[in-house]
């Protein structure tokens, strides 16, 4: 066997492997994105099953302390001030750049950050069904797969069939992320799909880009293997 065959058979096992892995990855890719489409969005959000968006209209007879008197009680610049209703009080959210401090609207008294049975009140408020189901709260300090938003924040998990829990952050009281079954599959195949397997957020990884320039220059080349054994071109020979 001469130098020229040996190197045409190393080649060509090394195109199979190639086609073999990437053509893998280009099933990967496919059957993730047909999951993906078929999980209603709204499932995903958990919009069935929670309320995030829900307002308290604030009481016209609550007599409230003005922008300037709540922007004295601290000691930092406030770039932006909030009034929203908070367990059933008018609450001021003051952010500055040393954080985010609430107050209560109507006496100017500092509100202490939002425990583990505030976080539960608010997550059931929030429960669309008139019975919520049992619910437990632990914190979360630690950005993970399944909550990257405001930390720290109380995670208070639901006894429901869909294991649907409401993350609260604590220094706004504000729900900040509904988590259940259908999002964790969901977030399952959307890391698969961009390649991304530990954070599933990442989508201009290597590992992508790499795959996603292999997958083309394996489509152009099946195209122009295509085109030089199409009939007519055997056709044009014999005539």
């Amino acid at each position: 066997m001469g130098n020229r065959t040996r190197v045409h058979l190393l080649a060509s096992r090394v195109h199979k492997w190639l086609a073999l892995i990437i053509g893998a990855q280009l099933l990967i890719w496919f059957a993730s994105g047909v999951i993906m489409s078929f999980l209603p969005i709204e499932k995903v959000r958990g919009e069935h099953l929670v309320d995030r968006d829900r307002i308290v209209a604030i009481p016209a007879d609550v007599e409230l302390l003005s922008a300037s008197a709540l922007a004295g009680r601290v000691a930092a610049p406030v770039t932006s001030m909030t009034v929203h209703m908070l367990d059933n009080r008018p609450v001021a959210e003051l952010v500055t750049n040393k954080g985010i401090k609430l107050f209560d609207a109507a006496t100017g008294a500092a509100l202490p950050p939002v425990d583990a049975a505030l976080a539960t009140k608010i997550a059931r408020a929030a429960w669309t069904s008139p019975q919520p189901p049992r619910a437990t709260a632990t914190m979360v300090r630690v950005a993970s797969t399944e909550y990257r938003a405001a930390l720290p924040a109380w995670r208070i998990a639901f006894a429901d069939a869909d294991n649907t829990s409401i993350f609260v952050a604590v220094d706004t009281g504000k729900i900040t992320a509904v988590r259940n079954g259908t999002w964790r599959l969901y977030d399952f195949f959307w890391g698969l799909h961009i390649m991304d397997w530990k954070s599933h957020e990442d989508f201009n990884s290597w590992w992508l880009l790499g795959f996603a320039i292999g997958g083309l220059v394996l489509g152009i080349a099946g195209t122009v293997l295509l085109i030089m054994r199409w009939p007519f071109r055997r056709k044009r020979r014999l005539a």
